[in-house]
């Protein structure tokens, strides 16, 4: 597929800080964090997984390349067996990122697990006096997820510095543009995506906020003050590493907590499922799996959308507006201002 064809981007107006929702029966006005300009701070956090110093510099000189000044935070290199250093360690380089009003982005620097842990340590009081981005996906769903309901705030949804290729003019066009798109979602470009039309697709137009992520910690998050809220949006998924049968029993928690029954539509992004165990067969795919659950909806529904963990995993603005369009020729994700 050509590039051209698979991701296209609209100029946008950038500097826009505050937007009123548009949703009657969601009057907290929605806010934007101020789009980057050259100049601008982006620090790096380990709040899940641990990650070394040189592991991120490939991303450390792509973000430089955009003309962003790269603030290195006190967790990277550090490391508490799986996490980027003990619970108190990430918490604390956490907070003083929200807390400094000099730092204009923070991306994550990878996923795994351990924002769950940090989350209630964390004071948003001046996060919410100056909303900044949020970069990152997997794990750091979580806190897509919490400034969202919580705040009302948009994020970006997108690889992170593990994700980076070592050399970026020799990586696949496809990881190029990947990167890229994290560049011109921060700096206020309107996003928009063309993904390729699948048979099980069901068509329609619809409009609303995009939230979602990865489904394990949507499930994870359930019953929390961080839990996703989906009436009248538009959902996105994406997962790695389950069997079959537990993306099923996800699927399910989800309708059942009547997660999917007001969606305006519902976009299946990149799903990497473990083989069965022989003689623990399944017997279903992804789509009977999600029709199962849906099938009583009449919301546009698409699959292989390009997020997840993946090349093809493309920065998407949670939180914001979204024109979701499924024809039999054309899927589209367009957003809106």
């Amino acid at each position: 597929m050509k590039r051209q064809e698979f991701l296209s981007i609209i100029p946008g107006l950038a500097g826009i800080s505050q937007a009123r929702d548009w949703n009657e029966n969601f009057p907290t006005p929605l806010l934007i964090p101020p789009y980057l300009k050259k100049g601008d701070k982006i620090a790096i956090t380990s709040p899940a997984g641990w990650i070394t110093l040189e592991e991120i510099q490939p991303s450390i000189k792509q973000m430089e390349s955009w003309g962003f000044v790269v603030r290195i935070g006190m967790t990277v290199g550090k490391r508490d067996f799986s996490f980027g250093g003990t619970d108190d360690e990430r918490a604390k380089d956490m907070q003083i990122l929200l807390d400094d009003h000099s730092v204009n982005a923070i991306m994550c620097a990878r996923g795994g697990y351990g924002v769950a842990r940090i989350l209630d340590r964390l004071n948003f009081a001046r996060f919410k006096e100056k909303p900044k981005w949020i970069i990152g996906f997997s794990d750091i769903t979580a806190l897509h997820l919490h400034v969202e309901r919580n705040f009302h705030v948009a994020s970006i949804h997108s690889k992170m510095c593990n994700s980076f290729p070592d050399d970026y003019t020799m990586a696949d066009p496809v990881v190029q543009d990947s990167i890229l798109s994290i560049n011109r979602a921060l700096t206020g470009s309107s996003m928009k995506y063309n993904a390729i039309p699948q048979e099980q697709n069901r068509t329609g137009i619809t409009s609303g906020i995009l939230v979602g992520g990865n489904l394990s910690i949507i499930i994870s998050m359930m019953g929390s003050d961080s839990e996703l809220e989906t009436n009248d949006k538009i959902l996105f998924l994406e997962e790695a590493g389950e069997y079959m049968y537990s993306v099923d029993r996800m699927m399910e928690t989800l309708k059942r907590a009547g997660k999917l029954s007001k969606l305006k539509g519902l976009i299946i992004g990149g799903f990497r499922i473990k083989p069965d165990d022989p003689g623990e067969e399944f017997g279903r795919t992804l789509y009977d799996v999600v029709y199962e659950k849906v099938s009583m909806y009449g919301y546009p529904v698409c699959f292989g959308f390009p997020v997840g963990h993946q090349k093809d995993n493309f920065a998407l603005k949670h939180g914001m507006k979204h024109l979701l369009t499924v024809r039999k020729d054309v899927v589209e994700l367009s957003e809106m201002s």
